[in-house]
């Protein structure tokens, strides 16, 4: 029995040592590249590496494009970003989120993408008794959110064409975008503009405002959003949600002492 626990633990680290060599090998080829190339220069079996990417796959490690090939997945993107921050990204948020809703008197959410959708890890609630709630912990698909679509945008025209092959962009009402054209022309035009709206997109009466969290490099961290019916949305929110984000941004580049913590 000790043989065989031994002989697990090393089958277990081993496994451990063959994932870091293919997530060096994608990191070497621009964080794109097919089965054949990962396992060439890994000198894993294909199948081997198949079956290795395929359970990274299943945790959200890694993602497969239209053309099979792999990259990294959504939540190395999420760790990454937490890494960068130097601590909860929703610690750091939070305050200017509060901030923003006594601006504005409603629901402001924190999203972070994690594969083809976003996730809500924050909110600030108004007082009002008719306000507009993002369960902490739900997704929603990119392209009917105006973060995912600011994010889809920030990802150029190959990502959202490949978004749309994986997905079929399914509509949730009538008014979501559910042809890659209209989906592409729109996400560039919020990207261009530095916000964008949710008409109703996800759910009839609801309408947001989005706006994109970005480190020093310009990298996509993640997203604040406004949620309001749709009759009391604002577009004059919009400079107070850019500022929203500027001081957020500061607030991450702000030195961290070792040891920090975030919330338990």
């Amino acid at each position: 029995m000790v043989i065989m626990k031994k002989a697990a633990q090393a089958s277990g680290i081993q496994v451990i040592d063959r994932l870091a060599a293919l997530l060096n090998a994608l990191a070497g080829n621009g964080g794109v590249a097919s089965l054949k190339v990962l396992s060439a220069e890994t000198g894993l079996h294909p199948s081997t590496a198949f079956r290795i990417l395929g359970s990274a796959a299943d945790n959200g490690l890694i993602e497969r494009n239209e053309a099979g090939h792999y990259r990294f997945g959504g939540k190395l993107r999420d760790w990454g970003c937490a890494l960068q921050a130097g601590m909860d990204i929703r610690d750091v948020a939070h305050p200017v989120m509060e901030w923003l809703r006594d601006k504005v008197e409603e629901t402001v959410n924190l999203t972070l993408r994690e594969g083809d959708q976003v996730v809500y890890v924050e909110r600030a609630t108004p007082k009002r008794m008719m306000r507009v709630e993002q369960v902490i912990g739900s997704h929603a698909p990119l392209h009917v959110t105006a973060v995912g679509k600011l994010m889809l945008g920030a990802s150029g025209r190959e990502a959202v064409r490949e978004y749309a092959a994986r997905t079929g962009l399914p509509a949730y009402t009538p008014h979501t975008f559910t042809t890659r054209g209209r989906l592409w022309t729109e996400a560039s035009r919020c990207i261009r503009h530095c916000y964008a709206l949710d008409n109703e997109e996800a759910e009839i009466g609801v309408g947001c405002i989005g706006v994109l969290l970005r480190d020093g490099a310009g990298n996509v961290l993640a997203g604040l959003s406004i949620s309001a019916p749709i009759e009391r949305r604002r577009e004059a929110w919009i400079p107070l949600m850019q500022e929203a984000a500027r001081r957020i941004a500061e607030r991450l580049s702000e030195p961290v002492a070792i040891g920090q913590g975030g919330r338990s």
